[in-house]
């Protein structure tokens, strides 16, 4: 029975955060659809948000998005052209990268980089008492530390898995060129890219990354803010953050796979 209440207690106890998270990110867009919510100071933190999760990324993500390219877009082209099936090219290069590929490996860089910053920044805003400064002075946490922060890591997703892509896809076809020179024309290769991408796979991209870029934004804030004021709590906080990011994209990831493609 002990055995059984643990396993009810850790039942309980995600359901819990699940909904917490999921009331955060309620909250925070409802309060984004208002405009007295986007004050200069908001807009700020919300630019610098961008600038570091986003902007400074995006060397990382494109030497990750070459590598990509070398490792399995060009050993897919070359198989196909070895095939005699070029117009297989197309579906299982958006199959590999635009579905999976780029939406997790960016969400990973982000997760892995930015992630941390943002539970360790607000842990110890927690620890040194500058979110209940922020409160006596009728400065809204939410408005302030969370809406920019969780919208800034959704766009910086999406904007990171668009880069990613391009990269990958550009990089493949380079490579698939140089090893086997003249197997296809650039306008035929981006013909049969078009043509394998439907209405389903934008819809799998779009979820994949601002549902992925809204969980990990609210999985972080929520984890940093929740700490109870001891210094030694900050790195477990960072941790709990990251875990549960990378656990939430493996989620969204398969569910949003499993609704769009079954």
């Amino acid at each position: 029975m002990s055995f059984v209440g643990q396993i009810g207690d850790r039942a309980l106890g995600g359901f819990r955060s699940a909904n917490r998270i999921f009331g955060v990110i309620c909250g925070m867009t409802l309060l984004s659809l208002k405009p007295r919510s986007w004050p200069r100071t908001v807009r700020n933190v919300l630019a610098r948000q961008i600038m570091f999760t986003g902007c400074d990324a995006l060397r990382f993500v494109s030497l990750v998005a070459f590598m990509t390219g070398v490792s399995v877009v060009v050993q897919t082209q070359v198989f196909v052209s070895m095939a005699g099936q070029a117009e297989l090219l197309g579906p299982i290069l958006v199959t590999v990268v635009f579905r999976e590929a780029g939406p997790l490996l960016a969400s990973f860089v982000v997760i892995a980089r930015s992630g941390t910053a943002i539970a360790t920044e607000l842990a110890n805003m927690r620890v040194s008492n500058e979110v209940n400064t922020l409160e006596a002075q009728g400065v809204d946490p939410m408005v302030y530390l969370v809406m920019p922060r969780v919208l800034g890591v959704a766009v910086s997703i999406f904007c990171l898995t668009v880069v990613f892509v391009i990269v990958s896809l550009t990089v493949g076809y380079v490579g698939g060129q140089l090893l086997r020179p003249g197997t296809s024309d650039p306008l035929v290769f981006l013909e049969s890219l078009l043509k394998a991408v439907s209405r389903a796979d934008i819809y799998n991209f779009l979820a994949k990354t601002l549902a992925t870029g809204l969980l990990t934004g609210a999985i972080c804030t929520v984890e940093g803010l929740s700490i109870e004021g001891s210094v030694t709590e900050v790195p477990q906080a960072a941790t709990r953050a990251v875990v549960r990011s990378i656990a939430a994209l493996f989620i969204v990831s398969a569910i949003v796979s499993l609704l769009t493609y079954m």
